[in-house]
């Protein structure tokens, strides 16, 4: 028969191992990143590397092998997206091991943390405010324990529980500390699947994503009838010679597909996972970079945000003839009573010794109240907490605490009640006795990183518990517009219109609970705002999970960084603006290949429409496209997905992109299948010839669309160019390797030539006109 566990002392190690060996571990993994393998699958067995990789088997067939180069760069650029993304993986890996909840459990009479996975069945946890319940549970101990059930069943309301009462994994501890035994752990447990949803490595869930895959779907039903029409005409007019009609058909299928569009999307959310990964930047969620490039209005908590964490006493001031003596004892006592001191307690005991005095009762703090207290057994029942909460309203002591919370100063009261302490009852009249004043260092980051938001145009709203007068005073010593004007919380309507106009005219805000909070970030999204939230506490989580990106401190508490997708390990505010360039830079430059991508695929179903409908061979060789696609869109692509862009992300991702896609796609369509038609009927030009007339045509004007994506110009872009053209100019013209031979390429005939470079140049001047028209459609 098992051996019971000791509340007190906790699992022996004996015990831990007897439960290890039997599996009863708490086996849920920690993250729930793709395996190696299912990288490696999701990377190769895609529906555009099936199509394209039968093209490559049947030109390895009949050759010759030039004419499947398309096939090594699909193996190449599929190498580099699995390779970057294992890099992502494990840079999201290393940072969430920093970054998870770790519970203090009791192993052999001692307290240690451990993983969550490192729980077995029977441990006893102890829990204290903030911290994530992460397995399912009985109560064995509780101080005034309150526990937020929200994330379970949408009740925000904080559930009070006694000895005995169950305790569901998912939950967090909003007030109080207590005890739990584990009673279900691992995939039995109740909300097992809730970390590995929130930690889940996705590209899905983004309009960036949603947008590209619309956009494939739309190809692939143009392709269906394009592909057709092209193979009845290769061996139509072809005629028995079958390998040439194959390699047509095959040249003409290839750039429809546009395998690489996708690739360089996961490429850039890797590549920006990275990058922030360096910054001690957690991305949970990868759709949060996008997200908040995307984001109009920042809510961030004062405390922990814009102040560091850390706070130092001040001062004891006494109302009403209390000494201070007797007033600092008192304080040391409230500190001794509460078993996990937030940062205003912690600083109170820094300064403020117990005095030894037993607590008969306890009140912890909650967000909702605004106080705490305790009860000592002949000593009266105090507690502390926000002044203009305890106090009535204009009373003396209020007064003061409200002047000199002006100075950007906290200020608590410490009071004596007329009631035992109790959280179960309201409580009693309260006597004031000191007003303890605290200081709060502001982050020496935060005015630059409200500064860069305000050059972004992106509002920031800081909402706070503390007192208005207090808040206003710290934003507007980091120059905050409208800091000077703070807003009462408790004033607010609750009509969720009235509610969202004043956060329009507003930008601070105090005494705002949890709950409010909450409907603020709702109120702003009914307005049409992309909402990001910043926070580190028990009182910030709800505002968290409900906005559109939630932003946590690594410091904050385990329940604040459970539902947070961005989480900063460096607690640092600074990086903020770095995750939002990071977005712009995800979004934009993916945007700029989209052009490129979907230019080819709309010019290749062209071409294949139009030189099926006219019966003549297909003007291109397989390596000829591949020679076109890699100078004006692979290579320029990748250099284009990972540069710089500080391009604000704008909604209607689809819709601008097929805007310059279509007409610069049917510009070089209709430009290459006029000159091939025109040198045709020109006796004196080869096949080879009137094939490069139409290679030339088409790689110009495919060349410009490249020049409209790339600008603004920096040298890299020229050089970029440079080196297409140059790179085309050896294909085209030199006798050496890799040449004009290789490529199959004959630009001897003049006037083939003249009239390609002319059509080309016609072709030009119309992607620019239209790249005009749409940028100015797209900014009125």
């Amino acid at each position: 028969m098992r051996e019971r566990t000791d509340v007190a002392t906790g699992l022996t190690s004996a015990q831990v191992a007897e439960r290890v060996a039997e599996g009863q571990t708490n086996d849920v993994p920690a993250r729930a990143s793709r395996t190696v393998g299912e990288i490696v699958r999701a990377n190769v067995f895609t529906r555009f590397n099936a199509i394209v990789g039968v093209l490559f088997a049947i030109i390895l067939v009949i050759g010759p092998i030039q004419d499947g180069l398309f096939g090594f760069v699909i193996l190449i650029n599929t190498g580099i997206g699995i390779v970057q993304e294992l890099r992502a993986k494990r840079t999201l890996e290393q940072l969430a091991i920093v970054g998870e909840a770790r519970p203090r459990v009791r192993r052999d009479g001692a307290v240690v943390e451990l993983p969550p996975s490192g729980v077995v069945l029977d441990d006893v946890i102890e829990l204290g405010p903030g911290d994530k319940i992460v397995v399912d549970g009985v109560v064995l101990a509780t101080d005034g324990l309150e526990v937020d059930e929200s994330l379970l069943t949408g009740e925000s309301d904080p559930v009070h529980k006694q000895p005995g009462d169950p305790l569901l994994s998912g939950s967090f501890v909003a007030a109080g500390s207590g005890s739990q035994q584990a009673t279900k752990v691992g995939r039995e447990a109740y909300a097992a699947k809730l970390a590995e949803e929130a930690s889940w490595f996705t590209l899905a869930n983004s309009e960036l994503r949603s947008g590209i895959n619309q956009i494939l779907k739309i190809i692939t039903y143009l392709m269906v009838p394009a592909a057709a029409l092209i193979i009845y005409s290769q061996f139509r007019t072809a005629g028995t010679d079958v390998d040439d009609a194959v390699r047509g058909m095959v040249a003409a299928l290839v750039p429809m597909v546009p395998e690489g569009l996708v690739l360089l999307t996961s490429i850039a959310f890797a590549v920006g996972v990275i990058r922030l990964g360096r910054r001690k930047c957690l991305v949970q969620e990868l759709p949060a970079i996008e997200g908040l490039a995307r984001v109009d209005v920042v809510c961030a908590d004062k405390t922990g945000t814009l102040t560091e964490n850390g706070m130092r006493l001040a001062r004891v001031q006494t109302l009403d003839g209390f000494d201070e003596a007797t007033a600092r004892a008192v304080l040391g006592a409230l500190g001794a009573a509460d078993p996990r001191p937030n940062a205003s307690i912690a600083a109170i005991v820094e300064r403020c010794p117990s005095p030894g005095w037993t607590p008969t009762a306890t009140a912890p703090f909650s967000s909702a109240r605004k106080w705490s207290g305790a009860s000592f057994d002949g000593r009266g029942d105090w507690v502390l907490g926000a002044p203009d909460v305890l106090l009535a309203d204009g009373s003396a002591a209020r007064v003061d605490a409200e002047r000199i919370g002006a100075q950007g100063l906290r200020v608590l009261l410490l009071g004596r009640s007329d009631a035992t302490v109790d959280a179960a009852v309201a409580l009693g009249t309260v006597r004031p006795a000191a007003l303890v004043v605290l200081e709060q260092k502001v982050r020496p980051e935060a005015a630059d990183t409200l500064r860069y938001f305000a050059e972004e145009d992106v509002h920031v709203k800081v909402i706070s518990g503390d007192n208005a007068a207090s808040v206003g005073a710290v934003a507007a010593s980091l120059d905050l517009p409208g800091a000077r004007t703070p807003v009462d919380a408790r004033e607010l309507p609750h009509d969720r219109a009235e509610l969202a106009g004043r956060l329009d005219a507003a930008t601070v805000f105090g005494r705002v609970t949890p709950a409010q909070k909450r409907e603020m970030v709702g109120a702003l999204q009914s307005r049409g705002h992309t909402v990001a939230m910043t926070g580190d506490g028990v009182n910030d989580v709800l505002a968290l999970k409900d906005a559109d990106v939630g932003v946590a401190m690594g410091s904050g508490s385990p329940a604040s960084r459970a539902v947070a997708q961005i989480v900063l390990l460096d607690n640092s505010f600074a990086t903020l603006p770095h995750v939002v360039a990071e977005g712009r830079r995800v979004i934009g430059n993916i945007e700029r290949v989209a052009n490129l991508f979907l230019t080819k695929t709309v010019y290749s179903v062209l071409l294949a429409i139009a030189i099926g409908g006219i019966g003549v061979p297909f003007p291109f060789l397989p390596r000829h496209l591949t020679l076109i696609g890699s100078l004006t869109i692979g290579i320029p692509a990748f250099f284009l997905a990972l540069a710089p862009n500080a391009e604000r992300a704008r909604p209607g991702f689809v819709r601008r992109v097929l805007r310059l896609a279509a007409p610069s796609g049917v510009i070089a369509g209709v430009g290459t299948i006029v000159t091939y038609v025109l040198v045709r009927d020109d006796p004196g030009a080869t096949a080879v010839q009137q094939s490069t007339a139409a290679v030339v045509a088409l790689y110009l004007i495919a060349l410009w669309v490249l020049v409209v994506v790339a600008r603004p110009f920096v040298w890299w872009k020229l050089v970029l160019v440079v080196a297409s053209v140059a790179v085309f100019g050896h294909a085209l013209l030199s006798p050496l390797p890799f040449g004009r031979e290789f490529w199959d390429l004959d630009a001897g005939h003049a006037p083939s030539m003249l009239v390609a470079v002319g059509m080309a140049a016609a072709g030009a001047v119309l992607v620019e006109l239209a790249s005009r028209l749409t940028t100015r459609s797209g900014t009125t």
